[in-house]
């Protein structure tokens, strides 16, 4: 089935400005939203979203409230929601394999929801801006065909992307927007960022730095976050960023080097470090399997051992 705007059959655009074109409300909604001032969220209650992940759960987790990521440049923020179950799943993506991508993000809320339950799937787009590349209209065109591709009936209803999540800063174009959340019990997408990007950041970093794909990050039954396991092997020829300067990263090891967030470069030196750390991603996963972390009390990821039933078929 189609993909729909306003309950209307959208036919494939030819470019991002062709769709807001034709559709102005969507566009007045998209500048909307992009105006909204950034949202603090607690992290003792986020589920953290990084670069080629995505997570998905219901109203009655107990351990999540917001899932959210941010830090996208060229990339784009996907949040797919049932209506009538309320479950949710929100995904980064990079372009690296949106026509996989997309049919994950949307099982992972139609099998947390009845199939005879009432309501609608709602697709929520935040991401990407006006680069020299053109990597994000790319991305965006791309992602739009590939909804427009599923047997759901998929409802768009933010799409703040490429032009609409522009501005330019000091002659530079540069995001509106980085980053957004979405409140698991009630549904609302909003604007953030996140300073806390755990459990295992530099691990799920290396992940993705080394070709990881699209993963599922998390098991909504159990409450827990699950990394991995990863596939990587030794090369000490990265130890060659270590000592680079700034601007040399950003040509390199970016998309868009003049519109990173300021933490870019520590961040790509820290996962380098760790990749050097740990030049045999086996011995982070004992057994195969992947790490697990749930949430202690006082709201922190604490790492646990694997729930019984992996022991078992392991054994």
């Amino acid at each position: 089935m189609p993909l729909l705007i306003q309950n209307r059959e959208v036919d494939r655009p030819s470019s991002t400005e062709e769709l807001f074109d034709k559709y102005p409300r969507l566009q007045e909604n998209a500048k909307a939203f992009c105006s909204r001032p950034l949202v603090d969220v607690d992290p003792k209650c986020l589920l953290y979203v990084r670069q080629r992940e995505f997570a998905a759960t219901t109203p009655d987790d107990s351990t999540v409230s917001v899932i959210g990521s941010d830090d996208a440049t060229t990339c784009h923020i996907v949040v797919v929601r049932h209506t009538g179950s309320g479950a949710v799943c929100l995904a980064h993506c990079d372009g690296s394999s949106t026509w996989s991508d997309v049919p994950l993000i949307v099982k992972a809320v139609t099998s947390l929801s009845d199939r005879n339950a009432e309501g609608r799937l709602e697709l929520h787009l935040v991401g990407g801006f006006k680069d020299e590349s053109k990597t994000s209209h790319k991305l965006s065109l791309s992602l739009l065909a590939e909804f427009q591709k599923l047997k759901e009936d998929i409802h768009l209803e933010t799409c703040c992307i490429t032009e609409i999540n522009d501005h330019v800063i000091d002659e530079i174009h540069r995001p509106v927007l980085y980053g957004i959340g979405v409140n698991v019990k009630t549904g609302e997408v909003f604007p953030s960022l996140f300073p806390h990007k755990g459990p295992a950041e530099d691990l799920r970093s290396a992940r993705t730095f080394t070709g990881g794909q699209m993963a599922d990050i998390y098991d909504p039954r159990r409450g827990l976050v699950k990394i991995g396991p990863c596939d990587w092997s030794q090369n000490l020829d990265i130890a060659f960023w270590i000592s680079q300067d700034d601007d040399t990263i950003l040509k390199y090891l970016s998309t868009s080097p003049m519109a990173e967030p300021p933490h870019f470069v520590q961040h790509i030196k820290s996962t380098i470090q760790f990749l050097l750390e740990h030049p045999d991603s086996d011995m982070l996963f004992p057994g195969g399997q992947p790490q697990f972390y749930h949430r202690t009390q006082e709201g922190d990821w604490e790492r646990v051992p694997p729930p019984q039933h992996l022991t078992a078929t392991l054994s």
